[in-house]
């Protein structure tokens, strides 16, 4: 055990946020957190980081345990590069190799040598630097520094770039990067997942999943939690329970506890009903009183079971439409657009859209997913190639930055400043059924959550009853609970959606297309995300073989054949490559492990009082190991870059 965090409560003034939550944290245990918004994930977080006192409860930790967290939208502030604030974190391992520098320049002064005490001494010191610069990773600290930027998305920003300038996405991507460098004994990661683009969600699931340490996070994204986790705790109505599996498997159990819990209930309701009739009939008659009094005393003792609760209060709504469109609701012919002359952000994009189509759109960060949909809504002009909607388009859009929120406004006067014809009655239903209810509704939007502001624009969208839905990350800032409804929701709306996600699991659920956009167009995919995923390395298979297959077709013509023998002997020559390619990555592997046995070696000959005596040889061991570390550095690098 790592950290157990025991009977945990915390109050602010008469608002209690946990009472009684306990989590225990094991060895590489892969823990996830869930929760509606508000239920106290964060806190409890904190708290076991150590950034919050518990108003009651006991924590304990384990001797020496290193504990990492990563807050919510957390971003990196500070004026360094960015290779320069990732290399901080070795500030103790450089400073050895420093002192390591110093000891070897002081073993081959002379007047060291003469003194055999004070050579002894500093010998000692440079065998166990050494062995420590090695154990704490002091040889591979540009290798993991350039992994870690290039698995996060880096891999295209320079590494000189200075942090200040980057975007609020990418400080939070950079401090999660700087956390995972450190590798501490327990990762605490809270909404790690916002701000990273499909690939680097994959990189990240697979990182997480070899972790040496414990992983501890708090997620929506039950597509990740899924793909990570083995224990499942659930914080609600103040209080937590364990659960063994991941997302699916705690669905599962859960659905079964409530099931074996209202067996229970009925069964003892039913048990009390019959012993109350008993009572009632038998009190009077002096032959059954005893047995009647017997009876009441038991019911009088026994522990009434609470009803189970059938979960938490769900948002419930449905998007209607008001009349159909034409079958052809949009055609997209080769537009492109760019901010900046001769720089387009996508070029080439070309796709239809047609009635009752459920289409998502994919691509890395910085591709012009958001953009583009923009250029559809007609916010930005296309800097070529055209774009007609079809016939009674109604359309509606949520935008995953809530710019159509006033912030003046309360949560009542902004639905009803949008619908004014509607009943003050009609607008505070729709609002309960977003969970808005009782004064909630007279909230300043400036005041709102997320996850609250996600809900009233939500409760604007369904008051429209567009035929055409088109939405930029619907399912950021929302709950598990409030992303099943809005899938549920989706699933039945019978006008046309195109929309943007990252989230997967949303995605396998809603897309019967996908389209990828990339900078010089865009691909398209029959089925959801999985099967996009599976086509994806269809492709990729087919690719090689076809590099790597020979041409068969001897009745070409001509200049066939000698597109044939050209490629042919392209064929050749990159299968050449790569066997060297390999050859080389294994000479080097080699090499870099035989250089670090020889240099480990003649730093215990350097220990030999037959050669710390003898000041030449000093010097010469000295300047062999200069050397090899040096070939052992280009050799690191080499690799890295074939690899």
């Amino acid at each position: 055990m790592l950290l157990q965090a025991s009977n945990i409560s915390k109050s602010y003034g008469i608002e209690t946020i946990l009472s009684n939550a306990s989590i225990q944290i094991e060895k590489q245990e892969r823990i996830g957190i869930v929760g509606v918004n508000g239920a106290g994930k964060s806190t409890l977080m904190k708290i076991i980081a150590g950034e919050l006192s518990p108003s009651s409860g006991d924590i304990f930790k384990a001797k020496e345990v290193s504990i990492g967290y990563l807050a919510q939208n957390s971003g990196l502030h500070s004026d360094k590069t960015i290779w320069n604030e990732m290399l901080s974190i070795y500030e103790q391992v450089l400073k050895m190799e420093t002192e390591l520098r110093m000891l070897e320049q002081q073993m081959s002064d002379p007047q060291v040598i003469e003194n055999t005490k004070l050579y002894e001494q500093t010998l000692e010191r440079y065998s166990k630097l050494s062995d420590t610069f090695k154990e704490q990773g002091g040889y591979e600290i540009d290798a993991n520094i350039r992994g870690i930027l290039h698995g996060m998305g880096f891999a295209k920003i320079p590494s000189e770039s200075r942090i200040e300038n980057l975007s609020g996405g990418q400080k939070t991507r950079l401090a999660l990067a700087k956390l995972l460098l450190q590798s501490p004994d327990v990762l605490l990661l809270d909404e790690p997942t916002n701000y990273l683009d499909l690939t680097t969600l994959s990189w990240l699931e697979s990182f997480l999943r070899s972790y040496d340490g414990a992983v501890v996070v708090v997620s929506h994204d039950r597509y990740f939690l899924d793909a990570l986790v083995n224990v499942i705790y659930e914080i609600e109505r103040t209080t937590s329970k364990r659960y063994t599996g991941n997302y699916t498997r705690y669905l599962e159990l859960k659905a079964q506890d409530f099931e074996i819990e209202s067996k229970k209930y009925e069964k003892q309701q039913a048990e009390i009903s019959k012993m109350q009739d008993f009572v009632q009939k038998n009190l009077a008659r002096a032959s059954t009183t005893k047995r009647a009094q017997s009876r009441r005393k038991a019911l009088e003792k026994m522990e009434v079971l609470d009803k189970p609760s059938e979960g938490l209060k769900k948002a419930h709504f449905t998007f209607q439409i008001e009349k159909r469109t034409g079958n052809d609701v949009l055609k997209v012919n080769d537009i492109s657009f760019e901010f900046e002359e001769n720089s387009p952000l996508f070029k080439n994009v070309t796709f239809q859209l047609y009635r009752g189509d459920s289409i998502a759109l994919i691509g890395p960060n910085g591709t012009g997913k958001s953009t583009l949909l923009n250029t559809l809504l007609k916010k930005y002009k296309p800097t070529s190639g055209t774009m007609d909607w079809g016939s009674n388009i109604k359309l509606g859009f949520y935008d995953q930055e809530q710019k159509n929120l006033n912030e003046h406004n309360t949560v009542l006067d902004e639905l009803w400043d949008e619908y004014p014809h509607l009943e003050e009655k009609r607008i505070r239903t729709v609002l309960g059924n977003f969970l808005f209810s009782g004064d909630d509704v007279l909230k300043k939007i400036s005041s709102l959550s997320g996850g609250e502001k996600a809900r009233v624009s939500l409760a604007k969208l369904m008051l429209l009853n567009a035929n055409v839905l088109i939405l930029d990350e619907p399912t950021n800032h929302l709950d598990l609970l409030s992303r099943e409804v809005l899938e549920s929701a989706l699933m039945d709306y019978e006008g046309t959606l195109f929309f943007i996600s990252h989230d997967r699991y949303f995605l396998n659920k809603l897309a019967e297309k996908v389209f990828e956009l990339s900078p010089d167009g865009m691909t398209h995919f029959l089925g959801n995300f999985d099967d996009y995923v599976e086509k994806k390395a269809e492709l990729e298979e087919e690719k090689l073989e076809k590099q790597n297959s020979k041409p068969t077709n001897k009745d070409n013509k001509e200049d066939m054949e000698n597109n044939n023998k050209n490629s042919y002997e392209l064929d050749k020559k990159k299968k050449r490559d790569e066997r060297n390619r390999e050859r080389r990555v294994k000479a080097l592997e080699k090499s870099i492990h035989d250089l670090e046995e020889e240099i480990s070696e003649i730093e215990k000959e350097l220990a030999d009082p037959e050669i710390f005596n003898n000041y030449v040889l000093v010097q010469e061991k000295t300047e062999l190991i200069e050397q090899k570390k040096a070939k052992l550095k280009d050799d690191y690098e080499e690799w890295e870059t074939l690899v």
